[in-house]
């Protein structure tokens, strides 16, 4: 083995294991596999044009170098991005830790109740600074939170404003500039219509259904909104606030106010910059639209033995359910950095955090008050950690500042902004004021010896107490910090424990030498909006990463910014949507989705103002092409796009997919591939080829972005000639095409650190590690279902009797023996192994992916657990839930407790097969009660009362 081709330890095949599984799959080269399963007309005719595969110590070299291109200087732009301090114990036990990077979003509660534990404390955190009575498990970013919650409040307006077409939607015009150039995305298409100004100017009528306000606003200037919301009561108008986390700490919470909603970031809770992402949004609210809410909740119910669990709750309102009736199309949260954001709350306590931010706000006051006795004029009356300041020339400023490595926020030619963070000392206070003489000399120097002024009016003093709740009172010592996420963590099962075959999810290796920068400060430090001279690092990286991208999907470009798979949809309808506008056929608006879709894509394609009509599958799972040839021309006149899958969402190579897409073509449409399978299709063939017109990607799924618990995920999408002018642009950062949409995500180039990691995995592979990498998927999912053959039905298969990278097994047959899907994923935690996706596509059926990563022994171990569950299932009795399936799984309390009332012993319960007694993962659960938790709604922690009640 050569120890320097890096291809060799991301593919978990061995050349050695290749005859046996080839004889397995009744192939006599790998190859045969590939020409059975991809058609041969939509095959690459030539290899892959990238650059040669660097070994992972050559890459480590690369990316060190290309960090040290980026200039580290003193950021004090703010906008919604402040530089903080990552605990080294969070870096090192979170972060950098596959126990919780390497796990996937928590569906399988009993296995995954250390991250559903850490997301409540993120819920209560935010609730509880908010003054709100419920919070998400977070969402993309603050400006995504924000539009988010105008688009809530649009589908809860009362019946009247409903039958009187109230559209109208004020946004202050203290909102942060990336935030008002989202909302100018999603208003349209949604047919809202945004008023921005001032809000003191604001006339109160009924118009409107709700505003949005900002706290404290862009450049510093913290308002009494009290009045105002008093007022927009009266007028049946709903508020939401955007809100600077740390500032809550000493702020009056906007639910005291009265808000609706409250969004913004938790950025400032340990992330790192990362030029712009990850960052964990918060989205909190009233109970009353606790069925509206965007995005994951986390909540508590019980297991089979009563005992506390938890679990996501309300999940009906998800778009695999309500698809094109849903009102957000996000489907996944930024789980891994609300982790670490409600871990520093956790680690710092209220007392801390108080510390925290008392520090920031009294090094704010002493800049303000230092330049103010220089004879600058700042301008903000009431503040926390922003001032604004009155200067006679802000260009002869920055170069002064820049000169010092010094960024602040050029406002105009007369005025700056100055925001000061986690991170800013005395030192820095200097530093900062030294420009400040530079650019206006005083003959003497000066110091404060008057106290700090009180900036924050009385009123707006935060009263109420905060983090009551033991788990944020208890592990403030880092031996205690450490052995709690310890705790949590060996609770999840994640990669480093088992392979997880979920069906389009795609859970590969997430290799260390691809993740290792992510800690690095030349990555992690820089704001978004710094110069882009100061990013050539990221310049570097982001515009190759864009141009390998765009080589492997055969586009003729790229756009990073869509920070998941949603929003990577989203903004390929919303360009298709110009592009059609561009071309005065702007009524083009119909988008026909093929009934087997992703729940997301018709939820996105609502949400891009076009309506939805479904074409059918035919018997064998492929897309009916009589019926779409119909439904085409039917709507010729309006055809706006199809949304298709590729390989579908059954695991399958259509055949008929050029003729599909040429039909589109025909009738005027464009074509979008969802790119959740591109896993099948890497150096083998290509959107383009299919005559695809726009993809998007999952980076973390084809190019090994960590899936973290449910998020980060990076979704960036790629077009044809036609769609490039209209990529999507940002207000603050010249990006995108000519004719740019407005903003899909609040930075530039979206989640940009992780963007490393795809960026890692495609030079350590080159072209042939790539195409292997796609072949050996394809291979695995084969060998699977051979072994398979016999004891489970596989649904869908393509026309030479091969799956793609994955496929469906059919457990609806045994419901005769009253078993159903979901014993069978309960069963396989017994075992050591997630469950594969259940019901998705097809009810009642399990779908299996196990990519390109996993070892033959490991596909053999979840091979022989599958053949072993079946001879289970054939042993139940219909009637009878008194069996090892019904009650799996097994817990540890269970199986050691002095009772043993069940037909089966310890060992078939808790070490069915030989293999578990050597690595065996105990769920800390049994199996938990969804219903119950949803009749009796908890998402936060315990008060602190209920843990005296029981001590």
């Amino acid at each position: 083995m050569r120890t320097d081709l890096f291809a060799s330890r991301h593919i978990g095949i061995k050349e050695e294991d290749l005859q046996q599984m080839l004889k397995t799959v009744k192939a006599k080269s790998l190859d045969q596999i590939i020409d059975e399963t991809i058609p041969l007309d939509i095959r690459l005719a030539k290899p892959l044009s990238l650059s040669e595969a660097m070994s992972e110590n050559e890459f480590l070299s690369h990316i060190k170098q290309l960090s040290e291109k980026n200039k580290m200087f003193k950021t004090y732009i703010g906008l919604g991005y402040h530089e903080s301090i990552t605990p080294s114990v969070i870096k090192r036990n979170i972060l950098e830790n596959p126990g919780w990077y390497t796990a996937y979003t928590p569906y399988q509660a009993e296995i995954a109740q250390g991250r559903l534990e850490a997301l409540l404390n993120f819920q209560t955190v935010v609730a509880e600074l908010t003054g709100m009575e419920l919070a998400n498990a977070s969402l993309l970013d603050e400006s995504t939170a924000a539009a988010e919650a105008m688009s809530m409040l649009f589908d809860v307006r009362t019946r009247a404003q409903k039958k009187e077409g109230v559209i109208k939607f004020f946004v202050s015009e203290e909102v942060l500039p990336q935030t008002l150039s989202l909302l100018q995305t999603r208003s349209r298409p949604l047919g809202i219509e945004l008023v921005v100004g001032n809000h003191e100017d604001f006339k109160f009528n009924d118009d409107f259904y709700g505003v949005l306000l900002q706290y404290p606003g862009k450049h510093g200037q913290v308002h009494d909104y009290a009045a105002f919301v008093a007022k927009a009561k009266e007028n049946e108008i709903k508020v939401a606030v955007a809100a600077d986390i740390l500032s809550l700490i000493l702020l009056t919470p906007p639910g005291e106010l009265g808000a609706d909603v409250v969004v913004g970031t938790t950025q400032r809770f340990g992330i790192p910059l990362g030029y712009g992402g990850p960052h964990a949004a918060y989205f909190a609210t009233k109970e009353a639209y606790k069925r509206n809410i965007p995005g994951r909740i986390i909540g508590v119910t019980k297991d089979t033995d009563g005992r506390p669990a938890m679990r996501m709750a309300l999940q009906t309102r998800e778009q695999h359910i309500k698809r094109d009736k849903a009102t957000s199309n996000i489907c996944t949260a930024q789980v891994l950095l609300a982790v670490m954001a409600g871990m520093y709350a956790v680690y710092h306590g209220p007392k801390g955090l108080t510390n925290i931010a008392e520090q920031v706000h009294s090094n704010a006051r002493a800049l303000s008050q230092f330049l103010h006795g220089l004879g600058f004029n700042q301008l903000n009356t009431s503040f926390f950690d922003t001032i604004k300041i009155n200067v006679e020339d802000s260009d002869m400023l920055k170069v002064i500042a820049e000169k010092k490595g010094i960024n602040f926020n050029y406002i105009d030619k007369n005025t700056i902004s100055i925001s000061v963070n986690e991170a800013t000392d005395k030192n820095d206070i200097k530093h900062i004021i030294s420009c400040f003489m530079e650019l206006h000399p005083k003959n003497e120097t000066f110091s404060i010896s008057e106290p700090l002024l009180d900036v924050i009016p009385s009123t707006l003093v935060r009263a109420s107490s905060f983090m009551e709740n033991k788990v944020f009172n208890a592990y403030h010592s880092e031996t205690e910090i450490m052995r709690y996420i310890k705790k949590l963590e060996r609770r999840d099962l994640a990669l480093n424990h088992s392979m997880i075959s979920l069906g389009s999810c795609t859970m590969k290796l997430n290799a260390a030498s691809e993740m290792l920068p992510l800690s690095w400060e030349q990555w992690g430090n820089i704001h978004p909006f710094v110069p882009v001279d100061q990013a050539e690092g990221y310049q570097i990286v982001l515009k190759e990463l864009e141009r390998d991208l765009t080589t492997i999907t055969g586009f003729a470009g790229t756009s990073l910014q869509p920070n998941s798979g949603a929003q990577g949809e989203y903004a390929g309808l919303m360009m298709i949507r110009a592009y059609h506008e561009s071309r005065n056929e702007g009524h083009r608006n119909i988008c026909l989705i093929p009934a087997s879709a992703h729940g997301t894509n018709p939820a996105s394609a609502v949400m891009a103002g076009m309506k939805v009509v479904v074409t059918k599958t035919d018997e064998k799972g492929n897309i009916d092409v009589i019926d779409l040839e119909e439904k085409a021309k039917l709507h010729s006149d309006g055809l706006a796009a199809l949304m298709v899958t590729y390989p579908s969402t059954h695991g399958v190579f259509e055949s008929s997919i050029k003729h599909i897409t040429k039909v589109i073509h025909e009738n005027g449409g464009q074509v979008y591939m969802d790119g959740a399978n591109m896993n099948a299709q890497v150096g083998l063939t290509n959107p383009a080829t299919i005559g695809a017109d726009v993809c998007h990607l999952n980076l973390h799924k084809t190019f090994a972005i960590p899936h973290g618990g449910g998020g980060p995920g990076v979704g960036p999408i790629c077009v044809a000639k036609q769609l490039l002018p209209f990529l999507p642009g940002n207000p603050l950062i010249e990006t995108g095409g000519k004719n740019a949409i407005s903003a899909i995500s609040g930075a530039p180039w979206g989640s940009s650190l992780v963007c490393l990691i795809s960026y890692g995995y495609i030079k350590m592979l080159g072209e042939e590690g790539l195409t292997n990498s796609t072949k050996i998927a394809i291979l695995n999912a084969n060998y699977i279902k051979e072994r398979l053959s016999g004891k489970y039905e596989v649904l869908y298969t393509g026309e030479k009797g091969r799956a793609a990278h994955e496929m469906i097994i059919d457990c609806r047959p045994f419901k005769q023996n009253g078993i159903e899907v979901t014993d069978i994923a309960k069963r396989l935690m017994d075992y050591g192994f997630h469950a594969p996706t259940v019901s998705f596509p097809v009810a009642g059926t399990v779908m299996i992916e196990p990519t390109e990563s996993e070892s033959l022994a490991e596909l053999d171990r979840f091979c022989d657990a599958m053949i072993a569950i079946r001879e289970e299932v054939d042993m139940a009795v219909e009637n009878n839930e008194n069996n090892v399936l019904k009650n799996a799984p097994h817990t540890m309390a269970l199986v050691t407790s002095d009772e043993w009332n069940f037909p089966y012993s310890r060992q078939s319960a808790a070490f069915p097969l030989p293999y578990v007694l050597e690595n065996k993962f105990w769920p800390s659960v049994r199996r938990v009660d969804d219903a119950y938790g949803d009749r009796n709604l908890i998402c936060s922690c315990a008060p602190i009362e209920a843990y005296a009640e029981t001590e």
